[in-house]
């Protein structure tokens, strides 16, 4: 049951703080799903990316569980920053996914990572789109 300052996280599946960001979480992984084709089965949120040092926003997976794409999310009130994008990049070092993701509800920055080539996108890719694009695959 909710209690005042929550509100549910369909996919942790519990009640969680109803804080800026969690609301800009929320809305954008609805977006992707509702209208770019994302599997809600195949989006992974707040997770731990190794030993518990570090914590993704949401990570997006294939059929096998790869992981193609990361998404770091701000409170509107945030700006997406070189700072952001940064911290993204580390995550992405462990990962190694090629699709990167920042969004804070006013604005989002897409980026695609081409042969070690960071290149800002002008859209957000659909779930086609992030499976079936030219990024080698290991």
């Amino acid at each position: 049951m909710a209690k005042v300052g929550q509100l549910y996280c369909p996919f942790r599946r519990k009640y969680v703080a109803a804080t800026p960001e969690e609301f800009v979480r929320q809305h954008f992984l609805q977006y992707m799903i509702s209208d770019l084709g994302y599997p809600k089965g195949r989006i992974g949120v707040e997770v731990p990316l190794q030993k518990g040092t570090y914590r993704c926003d949401a990570v997006v997976y294939d059929a096998h569980l790869k992981p193609r794409m990361l998404i770091e999310f701000k409170a509107d009130i945030v700006p997406l920053t070189q700072a952001t994008l940064d911290q993204v990049a580390v995550y992405n070092r462990l990962l190694s996914v090629p699709w990167l993701i920042l969004h804070n509800g006013r604005g989002t920055a897409v980026y695609h990572l081409v042969q070690n080539d960071l290149l800002p996108e002008r859209a957000i890719p659909t779930y086609d789109t992030i499976l079936n694009d030219d990024y080698p695959q290991e």
